[in-house]
């Protein structure tokens, strides 16, 4: 009689269950152990609930580039990190930026300056669709008489890293001295060229590049390099809190997934830079020629 009542019990306790077959599909209903989601298929909500039919699992979403695994803390603290898994290359770029402007210029050579952000070992393969404009845009940037100038991102051992680079990129360390912070060879690098060492987002913070361009003369940059989203949208918006007018390359950008590169278009188009992309920079520098 006893069995029979605790079957009947459990029976009923799995019926009330929001997923078929008696508990939630991260959990371990004979165990009560959590199972790693990434094991598992999607079950659409309206087919789990209200339902006496198994449901059918649908096709996993692959993980986003930037999709977050957590990993318990190795010391006592009882609070979870967060680590990101290296990011794919982006597609190549498409021509959509010019549905985000709001205003349009051309750079003005005499006065500009090329900024190339960290096209680095570390950030190979982000840097690889885009390397033939990057190739495109220094070269048309020289021909022109522009400065052209190099920041690559580099950690030593005499300078801590900052608490919010700790956090968000822990173990994440570009090495002086190792091929990860050295410039690729596709970059465009001349003898001759400004190398800018950071340790954070932005070109300018630290580095003495601001003093540099103004010696130069430089009124206008150019951003081009990687991560779009991040040390060369914070280069740009910095660039233009410093007075510079600001240039923002839309072909000769990359990061690590389509939206996150085309959310900053849409930003820097919205307040800070002018879009521009390889073929309207040759037309801009052809005008100034003729």
């Amino acid at each position: 009689m006893r069995n029979r009542q605790r079957e009947a019990w459990a029976a009923r306790s799995n019926s009330r269950s929001c997923c078929p077959g008696g508990g939630c599909p991260g959990v371990s209903v004979a165990s009560g152990s959590l199972r790693s989601p990434s094991s598992l298929a999607l079950v659409p909500h309206s087919a789990a609930v209200g339902t006496n039919q198994p449901a059918q699992p649908t096709a996993q979403t692959p993980p986003d580039s930037l999709e977050i695994s957590l990993i318990r803390a190795r010391s006592q603290d009882p609070t979870f990190h967060y680590r990101r898994r290296p990011p794919p290359a982006m597609p190549p770029p498409a021509p959509t930026y010019t549905r985000y402007e709001t205003r349009r210029r051309d750079p003005d050579p005499r006065k500009a300056a090329l900024l190339v952000i960290d096209v680095q070992g570390h950030f190979a393969s982000l840097a690889a669709p885009i390397m033939p404009a990057i190739a495109s845009t220094v070269a048309l940037c020289r021909s022109a008489g522009m400065p052209v100038v190099h920041t690559r991102h580099v950690d030593r051992d005499d300078v801590p890293r900052s608490r919010p680079l700790r956090e968000w990129w822990p173990g994440d360390r570009i090495d002086a001295g190792t091929p990860a912070a050295e410039l690729l060879p596709g970059a465009g690098r001349a003898e001759g060229d400004l190398v800018v060492e950071k340790s954070t987002y932005s070109a300018f913070a630290g580095t003495g590049l601001e003093e540099a361009l103004r010696r130069a003369g430089a009124e206008e940059v150019v951003v081009c390099g990687v991560m779009t989203n991040l040390c060369c949208e914070t280069t740009a918006r910095d660039a233009f809190v410093r007075g510079f007018r600001v240039f923002f390359s839309a072909d000769a950008t990359a990061t690590a997934s389509r939206d996150l590169h085309e959310a900053t278009l849409a930003n820097m188009a919205y307040g800070f830079a002018y879009i521009v992309d390889c073929m309207r920079f040759e037309a801009a520098l052809g005008k100034v020629a003729k």
